[in-house]
Order: structure tokens, then C-alpha cells, then sequence
């Protein structure tokens, strides 16, 4: 009884009271439909995105209309030379259109990403103008998105704003599919790849998930935009610039187990190796001395 009423206050409260150890920089759950705030921290607080970027990119390439079923070719020109990220797709290989959209969203592929924009209409100079169009359609006042990737740490923008832009990828199934596929095969260069999503989430036993999209750079740290249903409810997630990805993972559970029932969040695990050799070494060097 203590448990369901303690519960009852959890939910009642303002986010910022409940102190959920996020390793998340700046957090963002809303409840759909109701748009009330479940969990809050640094909402407002602008910073690089990363690659969930690429969903503004879907967006504005599937609002374009191009035909889907167009290869494109992967140029020198799509090869990232900021960071120097790796990719499996090789330069020259032909790809349909909705394959590359399918790499980028659920590889996050920055070399088929980088495709998008280049074979967009009016090339990249078009595909800025279209972005630009659709964050002043969304409402996405703190956002500035520069190129089509995430590479570039002057993509940024707030939690704020990220959960409208993933109310509005969450209305195109394109994306939803795409994004919520655990793995597929894409077909390059005359034979079948296989690529798995980048959020180990997608396809986990318990996790009903309606959208997905992660990020990484050193600047935006790890990122994460999640449509979840749990326990009858859905709800939006955005976790900016959490330092590791196990704790991006953890900050997610955490909040699935405070909209399930407000359960108490997991707490990271001490670590449980076995001190090295000459660590035990120096220790036992040491309480030798202490002995003296």
C-alpha cells in the first residue's frame, strides 16, 4: 500500500524532484497524447546531436517525393572526412534510394546519409533550404541543422526540441519501420550485406519500441530518441550526451521502470574485477610496511 502511494506522489510530482541518477546530460521524457512532462533534466540546454539528425533527414527527403527505387551511387564526396568514421558501404557501390534511407536510419550510415543530401533536389544547397524549412514548420526554435549526418558538432539543438522532431518522424512508416528494425539485408555490389540498428534496445524482450534513433560524436557524447509503449502507456525519451553507451542503456531502463510503476532506478554495478597482479603487489608491499 506505502509502495502504490509513494507511486501516486512520484507521478504528481515536478520531474526535477525525482531523483533519478541520469547518466544523461540532458533528459527528456513526455507522455503522448497528454504531452505532459514524466521526467526532466536540462531540457532547454543546447547541444550537438549527432547522428539524430538523421531523422530530420528522412523527413525532409521522404516529404521530396523521390523515387525510392533510383540507385545512387556512393561517391568519394560521401566519405566522411571530419571524423574519419568508418563505413561498410564502399564508394561506388549502387544502391536504391530506400535502401540507403534504410542504412542511414538503422546502420546510421554516415556515407549513405551524406548520399541523401547530394542526390537531393538542388543537391546539398536544396537539401539545407528543405531542413530549414522544416524546423521552422516544427517549431524547433533552439535547432540548427547544418549538413545531413551529425558529424558536424554545429548540428545542434535541445531535448526540447528533439521531441517534436520525433513526433513528427513517428507520423512517417517509412521511418517507424526502418528505425524499429533489429537487423536487415541490403543488397550491394550483387550481394546481400547484413546490418543491424545501432540501439541494441531495438528487438530486446520486454521493449515495445516505436521509433528509434542513437547518436555518437565526442562532442554530443551518446544520444538516444525513443518511442516506447510500457505498461499501457507511450511515451517519447530523448538522453543527450550520456558518457557511454551502457549508460545511455541504463538511463533508458530507468525510465521505462519509473513510467511502468515508479520503481526505484537501477543503480550501475560496482565494478567486480579482480585486482592485477601487481596491484595486489603493491598492496601487499604496502601492509608489509605497515607491519614494520
Amino acid at each position: 500500500m506505502i509502495k502504490k502511494i509513494l507511486a501516486s506522489v512520484l507521478m504528481s510530482v515536478s520531474a526535477a524532484a525525482f531523483a533519478v541518477p541520469f547518466g544523461s546530460q540532458s533528459v527528456l521524457v513526455i507522455e503522448d497524447g497528454t504531452g505532459k512532462v514524466l521526467l526532466e533534466k536540462n531540457a532547454d540546454r543546447v547541444v550537438s546531436i549527432a547522428s539524430l539528425t538523421k531523422l530530420m533527414t528522412a523527413m525532409v527527403v521522404l516529404d521530396a517525393n523521390q523515387n525510392m527505387d533510383e540507385m545512387i551511387a556512393i561517391h568519394q564526396r560521401d566519405v566522411d572526412t571530419l571524423k574519419h568514421s568508418t563505413s561498410r558501404v564502399p564508394v561506388g557501390a549502387k544502391i536504391s534510394r530506400r535502401d540507403v534511407l534504410h542504412l542511414a536510419l538503422m546502420s546510421s550510415d554516415n556515407r549513405a546519409a551524406a548520399s541523401l543530401a547530394r542526390t537531393f533536389e538542388g543537391g546539398t544547397v536544396g537539401f539545407k533550404a528543405a531542413v530549414r524549412a522544416k524546423i521552422r514548420a516544427l517549431g524547433m526554435t533552439h535547432t540548427v541543422i547544418e549538413e545531413p549526418t551529425g558529424l558536424s558538432p554545429a548540428n545542434k539543438s535541445t531535448a526540447g526540441d528533439l521531441v517534436k522532431m520525433a513526433a513528427a518522424a513517428a507520423t512517417y512508416p517509412t521511418i517507424v519501420e526502418m528505425t524499429t528494425d533489429a537487423k536487415d539485408m541490403i543488397r550491394i555490389n550483387g550481394r546481400r550485406v547484413e546490418y543491424r540498428n545501432t540501439n541494441r534496445l531495438v528487438g530486446a524482450k520486454g521493449w515495445d519500441i516505436g521509433l528509434s534513433k542513437t547518436g555518437y560524436t565526442e562532442e554530443a557524447g551518446r544520444c538516444l530518441i525513443m518511442r516506447i509503449t510500457t505498461a499501457g502507456k507511450n511515451a517519447t525519451l530523448v538522453m543527450l550526451n550520456a558518457k557511454s553507451s551502457s549508460s545511455r542503456v541504463l538511463d533508458a531502463l530507468n525510465i521505462r521502470r519509473f513510467i511502468n510503476n515508479g520503481e526505484s532506478p537501477v543503480m550501475a554495478k560496482a565494478s567486480t574485477r579482480k585486482p592485477t597482479l601487481r596491484k595486489r603487489a603493491k598492496v601487499a608491499s604496502k601492509q608489509k610496511r605497515r607491519r614494520r
